[in-house]
């Protein structure tokens, strides 16, 4: 029978107790309740009112409307960060050079003077005329505000401000990659493009899908600006029913639950999709 040395033991590890967390984690639970509380029970808030608009038709169409801006936002976001963040690493000092000031001048201006400026792009240009290169005849003219409605140009801003961020995501994805990837799909024998979709892109999502998840929870409550443009969003609708009934108080409370029904979901796939990446990183490295 073998025998095992004394040495070879390892010392039973103290279960620590950490009784300040618990009271932490209860004082902040009772906090929540109280201000839940405190509001619900107000005298001023009639619940009546937050029960029938809560499915108002208006309401809906508001609440559509903010997860289809979200949706194409983000996915025109996502796409204009890519090429942004190719620009940023390209060895042409040109493109970089452009890649930077891009994201440099939009995550220097404020989303909602964004949303103002693409809003009443109409006061610099009237229209686009198509004119005969020819005869100089006009063929056809298009008004400007005809093309940018409120709800496009809340896409447009939205968007714009997400690929500067979607980009420096991306960048930082690519970066992490280990140069060694390129240089073994290069020796195979593969184009650049090919390297990027096949070789380098897989290995970088690991990094880029968690933060992308995190902007879009936040692209879907930065949906909530385009009101000052009438965007057609959910918050737009909702101030619109207050300013008939005056229930202001009412028609706010609305808006904030279904804005935390839409991003509570969106925050549960984003946690479903982080550990299934966990998952995958933790085979891959058996």
């Amino acid at each position: 029978m073998s025998t095992v040395e004394i040495s070879q033991l390892k010392d039973p590890v103290a279960r620590q107790r950490h009784p300040w967390r618990l009271v932490s984690g209860l004082l902040v639970i009772a906090l929540v309740i109280m201000a839940a509380r405190g509001l619900w029970g107000n005298r001023a808030l009639d619940h009546s009112t937050i029960a029938e608009y809560l499915t108002y038709p208006s309401i809906m169409s508001g609440l559509k409307n903010t997860i289809v801006l979200a949706l194409i936002s983000m996915v025109i976001g996502v796409v204009a960060g890519f090429i942004v963040a190719l620009m940023r690493l390209s060895r042409n000092p040109v493109l970089r050079a452009i890649g930077f000031a891009y994201v440099a001048i939009v995550r220097s201006i404020p989303l909602l003077l964004l949303i103002l400026f693409v809003g009443n792009i109409s006061l610099f240009w009237s229209g686009i005329d198509v004119l005969n290169p020819i005869t100089g005849e006009l063929w056809y003219s298009w008004d400007m505000n005809d093309l940018i409605t409120p709800f496009v140009a809340s896409i447009i801003a939205l968007a714009l401000n997400e690929a500067a961020y979607m980009a420096e995501i991306i960048r930082s994805g690519l970066s992490a990659v280990d140069t060694g990837q390129q240089e073994a799909a290069n020796a195979l024998g593969l184009g650049p493009l090919r390297t990027m979709f096949r070789v380098i892109l897989p290995q970088a999502l690991r990094i880029i899908i968690p933060p992308t998840g995190s902007q879009f929870i936040t692209m879907i409550k930065m949906t909530s600006l385009v009101s000052v443009i009438a965007g057609g969003d959910l918050l737009t609708e909702a101030q619109n029913i207050a300013a008939t009934n005056l229930r202001t108080l009412e028609l706010l409370v609305v808006a904030f639950l279904w804005y935390l029904v839409v991003t509570g979901i969106a925050t549960i796939g984003q946690s479903f999709l982080e550990r299934r990446l966990a998952r995958g990183q933790r085979k891959g490295s058996v």
